[in-house]
């Protein structure tokens, strides 16, 4: 196969890192985050009911799983790289989209493209960026990468917060989000990871990777997309619909942001220490825990308690897994990843219609969170599998 030239531009690594943590608050800050901490105004102000809000959030999530698809298939490392720039465009244009209309069609396709830019910066933005950090031979992890997405849940909960505060409705507030967008722009677009070097052929899989190593893989990221998705979508819907909690939701959505930003560089250590595995089954352990707790109680300490463990482990599982699979595959590490990623997308499709169905027969979220623990419980029962065949002879 030709080899293909990287850029003649130079980056530094704190270019690279900067510019891929601004993509990532663009393409899951704004284009996916900014719809939980602006649902309850959107309940309140433009009637959307608990079972559209979760379809809503199914579709945004097909999106994802569609973008995911053709991550999986790429194979050209130009396409992907400009797949993954039109992305950092796109997420501005449906951010501003959802506050031009109150029509539902406009906000599903509003949130299934935004699926579509939430995969092209987590799977090809982070593809980009591993492969960068690889050739320059730094470190190959992603905790530092993956504050982004932290840093997302933080912007658009200090954004909606102080957007209330100055009175502004549900559609001023994603049209200020359009606005916030542009600080992020300018170093994702200038700072993009350059063309990816390929100078070989074979196999994209290393020679340790096996089906069965990521067939369990799969299954164990579909465990981890369904924890991944319920709270990421309902975490403040289910603290306003507490009486005694009311006004408390932001402020809640606030603590996960804060939490998941520095919890990665926790992980990366836990990982470096104990290995990624065993890692990653004490951030599953953790997390469904963060699910039982509002579950079993419904007082502001629960919901607290449960916030910080959800924000110490969903990026840690995320950032652990795609960093495993991707060193797995050196050669194309953004197509291993949204190969894997397709577990995760089916989970975030089905998980946030169902919870929604549910909230909006019992009138409230208990059950969705105990089947969601169940879930995770399920996702580490895979993983103490999956250590014990690494360990044969």
């Amino acid at each position: 196969m030709q080899a293909i030239s990287a850029s003649p531009r130079s980056l530094q690594a704190w270019q690279v890192i900067l510019g891929g943590i601004c993509g990532l608050v663009l393409t899951i800050g704004l284009a996916r985050f900014a719809y939980t901490p602006l649902l309850p105004l959107m309940q309140a102000q433009a009637g959307l009911s608990d079972k559209l809000a979760g379809w809503l959030a199914a579709t945004n999530y097909l999106g994802y799983m569609s973008g995911t698809l053709l991550a999986a298939w790429v194979d050209d490392a130009r396409l992907r790289h400009r797949l993954f720039s039109a992305g950092l465009w796109l997420s501005l244009v449906i951010t501003l989209l959802m506050g031009l209309s109150s029509n539902v069609w406009v906000w599903a396709l509003s949130r299934y493209l935004g699926g579509l830019c939430g995969a092209s910066g987590m799977l090809l933005g982070s593809g980009l960026v591993l492969n960068w950090l690889m050739q320059a031979g730094r470190r190959p992890e992603l905790g530092l990468h993956f504050t982004g997405i932290g840093m997302g849940v933080t912007v658009t909960a200090v954004g909606a917060m102080l957007m209330s505060l100055l009175g502004l409705d549900w559609a001023q507030q994603w049209q200020g989000f359009a606005v916030i967008g542009l600080v992020f722009l300018l170093p994702a677009w200038s700072w993009r990871p350059p063309v990816p070097a390929r100078t070989t052929s074979h196999s994209q899989a290393s020679a340790g990777t096996s089906s069965q190593w990521m067939i369990l893989m799969l299954a164990i990221y579909f465990c981890a997309g369904w924890g991944f998705v319920i709270d990421a979508t309902f975490t403040v819907a289910i603290v306003e619909r507490q009486p005694a909690l009311a006004g408390q939701g932001p402020w809640v959505w606030l603590l996960v942001g804060l939490t998941a930003t520095p919890a990665v560089f926790l992980w990366d250590r836990v990982a470096r220490r104990n290995g990624e595995l065993p890692a990653l089954l004490i951030a599953f352990g953790l997390q469904a825990l963060s699910m039982l707790l509002p579950a079993v109680s419904d007082s502001l300490a629960a919901a607290i308690a449960g916030a910080l463990l959800y924000g110490a482990t969903f990026l840690g599982i995320v950032s652990m897994t795609l960093a495993l699979v991707g060193r797995h595959s050196p050669a194309n590490p953004g197509k291993a990843m949204a190969r894997l990623t397709l577990g995760y997308g089916a989970a975030q499709i089905t998980a946030p219609a169902l919870a929604g169905s549910m909230a909006q027969h019992s009138g409230n979220y208990h059950g969705a969170l105990w089947l969601t623990a169940a879930v995770l419980l399920l996702g580490m029962a895979l993983l103490a599998l999956l250590m014990r065949i690494e360990s044969r002879p």
